[in-house]
């Protein structure tokens, strides 16, 4: 089996160095400056407590020297996937599956839904239909990144916490022979990996917790166990997660988790500082808009108010404006 991982963050990075050690599977990465300096000259380390282990795996900027791949991870932000599709195609044969980001909800959420929604595009997930034409949604797989990890060091990736749950699913909630293939490679890898009928609520919960803890986390700068641990952040929180849990359900994305174990989650690794955080700490983009745009869309179709969600993103994106100033 030949899978490539098309980014070398944090996700990217730790998928790829655990896939790495599973016998008949040949992994590639597709990185670009100090990653892939790094990656080149001293392997992929993967730190998890006190375990580190490294893994070597061809490394590139160029994937059209990989061929085409069994299955494709795009690990990217969302705003670095539209600009990235040409490369992506690179790595398509007439079988290869792609799983694509999920930060945000993705272009292809209503692929398979069903009546009424079947097929519908939103200009807001998919300017242009770009994505959509590039991609055929009847290539995706869904799959849901539910770890705690972070990027430290060029080359050097670290899972925060024990808690590595990726379910995988078909957009028509079918149980496929190549989701259960790659199912399989990924529980080798190390990883909670099941195949779900319903990978829309799992989207819906990766989305809103992103959506929920993010923000707060740069308003902050607190970690993540402390931002649910102080009384007055965590009922926000919880009516930030009240709100788009509505629209979720209004679009066939009913969460699976209740908002009780959601909010235990944090002490999974207490002191994992969220993605936003870190980026707001390496000067990096802030990746709110994507997020906050994409639940606006959504919310439009079924005409429902969320407004302590945009209170917070008024809020947060002050915030990003004055690091951009600074």
């Amino acid at each position: 089996m030949k899978i490539c991982v098309f980014g070398a963050g944090a996700i990217g990075g730790l998928i790829a160095g655990r896939l790495a050690r599973v016998p008949g599977v040949t992994v590639s990465l597709v990185a670009r400056g100090k990653q892939l300096d790094a990656i080149r000259r001293n392997g992929l380390s993967v730190q998890n407590g006190t375990s580190v282990q490294t893994a070597s795996i061809q490394v590139t900027d160029d994937p059209a020297a990989l061929g085409p791949q069994d299955y494709v991870f795009v690990t990217l932000k969302a705003q670095q996937f539209t600009p990235a599709l040409g490369s992506i195609c690179a790595l398509l044969g007439p079988h290869t599956v792609v799983i694509p980001p999920t930060t945000t909800i993705p272009y292809w959420y209503f692929h398979g839904l069903g009546w009424p929604f079947e097929g519908r595009r939103v200009e807001a997930l998919d300017p242009g239909n770009r994505q959509w034409d590039a991609i055929d949604p009847a290539r995706v797989l869904g799959c849901v990144f539910r770890v705690a990890a972070e990027n430290p060091a060029p080359g050097v990736v670290r899972q925060n916490g024990s808690y590595a749950k990726l379910p995988l699913g078909e957009p028509d909630g079918s149980i496929s022979a190549r989701a259960l293939r790659l199912s399989s490679v990924m529980t080798q890898a190390g990883f909670d990996s099941p195949v779900v009928p319903d990978i829309r609520g799992w989207l819906w919960h990766k989305m809103i917790s992103s959506l929920c803890w993010n923000p707060l986390a740069v308003l902050t700068h607190a970690t993540w166990g402390a931002l649910a641990a102080q009384p007055l952040v965590n009922a926000l929180a919880r009516r930030m997660m009240d709100e788009a849990d509505a629209v979720a359900s209004a679009l066939g994305g009913a969460v699976p988790i209740s908002i009780e174990e959601r909010m235990a989650a944090p002490m999974s690794a207490p002191n994992h500082k969220m993605s936003m955080l870190q980026d707001l700490e390496r000067a990096r983009p802030l990746e709110y808009e994507p997020i906050i745009d994409s639940l606006r869309a959504m919310s439009s179709i079924v005409g429902m108010k969320t407004p302590t969600i945009d209170d917070v993103y008024a809020l947060l994106e002050l915030r990003a404006n004055a690091a951009v100033d600074a």
